[in-house]
């Protein structure tokens, strides 16, 4: 379930990164994120695979559902570097406006 909700993420936001091609809003840093997560459960699986073999493919639900919370924190942490980024960047020169105020 991680590597699958970690790729959904990066599916999801390299087509926003694609289609609007927006600089400002650091959404490239956001796809290398969520794509390095990607591999990095890809390679979980595949040694998981070899440790485990046919039982890989029968997880219980309760592993199933600790995946899917390990694979949401790992977007909600990414989501959140993301946000600290740009806040700390201020492109648009938003929060640099709000203080002059």
């Amino acid at each position: 379930m991680t590597l699958l909700l970690t790729v959904f993420a990066a599916v999801i936001t390299t087509a926003i990164w694609y289609q609007k091609n927006d600089k400002t809003l650091q959404l490239g840093l956001l796809c290398w994120m969520f794509w390095g997560a990607s591999i990095m459960w890809f390679v979980d699986a595949v040694f998981e695979y070899i440790e485990l073999r046919a039982d890989y493919f029968t997880p219980a639900l309760e592993d199933m559902i600790n995946d899917s919370f390990l694979g949401l924190s790992v977007i909600a942490l990414a989501l959140v570097i993301w946000i600290v980024v740009l806040l700390i960047k201020d492109p648009r020169g938003v929060i640099k406006n709000r203080l002059k105020k």
